[in-house]
């Protein structure tokens, strides 16, 4: 009887205590939408769902955050405290900073609008990572970018203060066809890392004369405080670029780009009869880049003949090596390709009989594919930005005329006329025969790199000439520098003079 009692004491307690914890928690918003199964079970009155409950209201915030966001965003129209009654966690200001900071970063890194802040689809990214975090507007991270924007440029100020730099510039235009010119310096910290900065990128609004040039790159080199630590300026073979770094209108030397050098000369290479395969072979790539129908077929037969899935790619007068990637691209894709064109359900007869390429066209796309393989080498080589290429110009010059361009008995007839103008071009163009070549200042990186010093590349009395060239600019560095060293010291003890009387 005694034990009886007990146990319903006992009962009784329970649900006292029962009561009072359902009293207590109900006064969480999170009850509007849960029922108390048990002390260990809460049950989600909107989808049924069972959760522990373990006296803490986190796991079913949780839930409804979650999978209920939507049933809590039209609760938070008429109750605006809900929000807050469910436990939202606020983002604290320290995270909120870096958040900011890296959406700055985003939109610097990527070049991206400033408005991408405004899409819908960033901010419901934000929201589902960062609830808590209030996206900032245009005009925040406009002003931000600024900041920015100041701070980078006083670093680069610092970085450049006693550095000596090369130029590179460039004229382009946009996509919308406004006209641009953009100046890039590159230096060799103390810890010998080769760095670059933009300088400018400003629209030209008058003409491209070479007066006009010259004085954007005096702006750019005035303003950033480079004046007299200027050593050469890259450019491309145009007239007025070339003419706007002469002695008499910048203090710098004038460097033509080995690069663009290297495929004006390849131009110059091909033949009527090149010229008539590289119209052809682009008019085919052209059919299968507009025609979707063509372009499904060709996947297939790829797949079909198990070669490589590749896109034929299309040549471009202003991108290099553009057609000896076409050329390569349509021979290995040859098969695949002749495929689908004699197929009457993809390809009329009509447009196959436009399109075909004779035998000839195929097999002067494979014989000169070595050739031009060798000078996209030899282009991407003297394109790296990170790596100092100034010294290996010669060397790659002498080695493609000596080398590489030089006919043998094994190339055909249309090769070798190739191979004979590109080299009579090259040669013309970097003065290969020139009295002045000793002196230019990629013949002096030359001679001062250890890996050509000994100028292999030469005949021996070439040289003795460079070589007697190179004791020359030593002797006028070293006057200079006691010139300079003598200037200041004289400066010094005037000061000094003035001082003491």
């Amino acid at each position: 009887m005694r034990d009886h009692e007990r146990g319903r004491l006992r009962r009784r307690q329970q649900r006292r205590k029962s009561t009072q914890r359902m009293r207590r928690t109900k006064r969480s918003a999170v009850w509007s939408h849960f029922t108390l199964v048990n002390d260990n079970d809460a049950k989600c009155t909107i989808c049924g769902s069972i959760l522990k409950y373990n006296k803490s209201t986190t796991s079913l915030n949780y839930h409804l955050s979650t999978s209920h966001s939507a049933v809590l965003q039209t609760a938070s129209g008429t109750q605006p405290t809900i929000a807050m009654a469910l436990g939202r966690r606020v983002c604290d200001s320290t995270k909120a900073e870096g958040i900011t900071q890296r959406i700055c970063n985003m939109v610097t890194t990527d070049m991206l609008p400033i408005n991408v802040v405004e899409g819908q689809g960033f901010q419901e990214l934000i929201k589902y990572v960062e609830p808590g975090y209030n996206i900032p507007s245009r005009t925040t991270i406009t002003t931000r970018l600024e900041a920015s924007y100041a701070k980078k440029k006083t670093e680069l100020r610092t970085q450049l203060a006693t550095a000596n730099v090369a130029l590179t510039t460039d004229c382009w235009t946009s996509l919308t066809t406004e006209s641009y010119i953009s100046v890039t310096c590159h230096y060799i910290e103390p810890d010998w890392q080769v760095k670059s900065a933009v300088l400018l990128t400003e629209s030209i609004t008058v003409r491209h004369t070479a007066d006009n040039l010259a004085d954007k790159l005096n702006q750019a080199v005035e303003t950033w405080g480079l004046t007299g630590r200027v050593v050469a300026c890259v450019h491309d073979n145009a007239r007025n670029i070339v003419s706007a770094n002469s002695p008499t209108r910048v203090n710098w030397h004038s460097v033509p780009c080995f690069a663009h050098t290297l495929q004006l000369a390849i131009n110059d290479g091909f033949t009527t009869y090149i010229n008539r395969v590289i119209i052809a072979a682009s008019r085919l790539v052209q059919h299968f880049n507009h025609s979707s129908l063509a372009n499904i077929a060709l996947k297939a037969k790829q797949q079909q003949m198990q070669l490589p899935s590749h896109k034929l790619i299309q040549s471009c007068k202003t991108r290099w090596n553009s057609v000896s990637e076409m050329f390569n691209r349509l021979t290995e894709q040859r098969w695949a390709v002749s495929a689908v064109l004699s197929d009457r359900t993809v390809t009329k007869l009509s447009d196959a009989r436009t399109l075909e390429l004779r035998d000839e066209y195929w097999q002067l796309m494979e014989d000169v594919a070595p050739v031009l393989e060798t000078l996209k080498c030899a282009t991407t080589v003297m394109s790296a930005e990170t790596e100092v290429s100034v010294s290996d110009t010669y060397p790659i010059t002498f080695s493609l005329i000596n080398v590489h361009l030089k006919t043998d008995e094994e190339d055909t007839s249309k090769v070798g006329e190739f191979k004979s103008r590109v080299c009579t071009s090259l040669s013309e163009r970097m003065k290969i025969a020139s009295d002045d070549l000793m002196s230019t200042p990629p013949m002096i990186a030359t001679m001062l790199d250890p890996r050509h010093k000994h100028l292999g590349f030469l005949t021996p009395p070439r040289r003795v000439t460079a070589h007697a060239k190179l004791l020359e600019v030593v002797a006028e560095t070293e006057a200079e520098a006691e010139c300079k060293s003598s200037t200041s010291a004289d400066a010094i003890g005037g000061q000094q003079e003035l001082v003491g009387g």
